[in-house]
């Protein structure tokens, strides 16, 4: 063998070998990511990675060095460390909700051949839609982009409502406060609340002409890391027609927002 094929043999031996530790060390964080304990010992991670103690050592050793890991000196147990959660954190950051979205609602509405929306808070009290994605067919429901609705009205409004902090429910629901759209729409107190406490149990909310009269709409929230709506995704259509398949809506449409809280690193409860 000539003397530059070695090298190029030995380079090569040597980026596998590399590549191999980063997988490896990948694997290592996400099995510690992915666990029910808060710490790990070094042969338990071993254990369950099929890996030597000695290349665990190595790795957490590394890991440590940048951040990603930290031991507890008194009990050398290993966890995830503050370098881990800026990865998180950044990734999070990255993400717009709408540019995330707008693909998942072209797949909701062929599915479901109805008009499938994206909604976001404004302020405490209302949420716009951001963006629509509307069926081939005659007869679809369109909304209007930009303009604000009460949270109580409707089924995207109060798929909002049900998943704000109690506080800010509550303010929301003070004496005077609520004021009707259509003849269905809730705006007794008491009532509300009840529907709210459905909704937030069940995990969606269903409207029949409560915002716009003839129109009919199933929705649910999309959750950030914390647990709170970042978004609400909702699937409407003519009150006739969408009643006769509000099953099927919103078997799709929870399996979408589902989807959507686990990229934006929402665990579920």
């Amino acid at each position: 063998m000539s003397l530059d094929a070695a090298r190029k043999a030995e380079t090569n031996g040597a980026s596998s070998s590399t590549i191999a530790t980063v997988e490896r060390a990948v694997d290592l964080l996400l099995h510690i990511a992915d666990s029910d304990g808060p710490d790990f010992g070094v042969t338990e991670l071993a254990e369950s990675l099929s890996m030597s103690k000695a290349a665990v050592h190595r790795m957490l050793a590394s890991l440590k060095g940048r951040g990603l890991i930290e031991v507890d000196e008194r009990t050398r147990r290993y966890s995830l460390g503050v370098g881990a959660l800026r990865l998180g954190l950044a990734y999070l950051d990255r993400i717009d909700v709408r540019r995330v979205a707008h693909p998942a609602l072209e797949r909701l509405s062929r599915a479901t051949n109805e008009t499938a929306t994206l909604s976001v808070l404004l302020g405490g009290r209302e949420r716009i839609y951001v963006d629509q994605v509307t069926p081939d067919r005659e007869v679809v429901m369109s909304v209007s982009m930009g303009e604000p609705y009460p949270l109580h009205a409707g089924a995207t409004g109060r798929a909002f409502l049900a998943f704000v902090p109690t506080a800010a429910r509550e303010e929301y629901l003070a004496p005077g406060s609520l004021r009707a759209l259509t003849d269905n729409t809730v705006v007794d107190a008491v009532e509300l609340r009840r529907v709210l406490e459905r909704d937030r149990a069940q995990g969606w909310s269903l409207s029949l002409a409560e915002r716009k009269a003839g129109a009919a709409s199933v929705a649910a929230p999309v959750f950030g890391h914390d647990g709170r709506p970042l978004a609400v995704i909702s699937v409407c259509g003519p009150l006739e027609r969408f009643s006769e398949h509000v099953d099927e809506c919103r078997e799709a449409l929870l399996e979408t927002t589902d989807a959507m809280s686990r990229q934006f690193g929402w665990l579920g409860a």
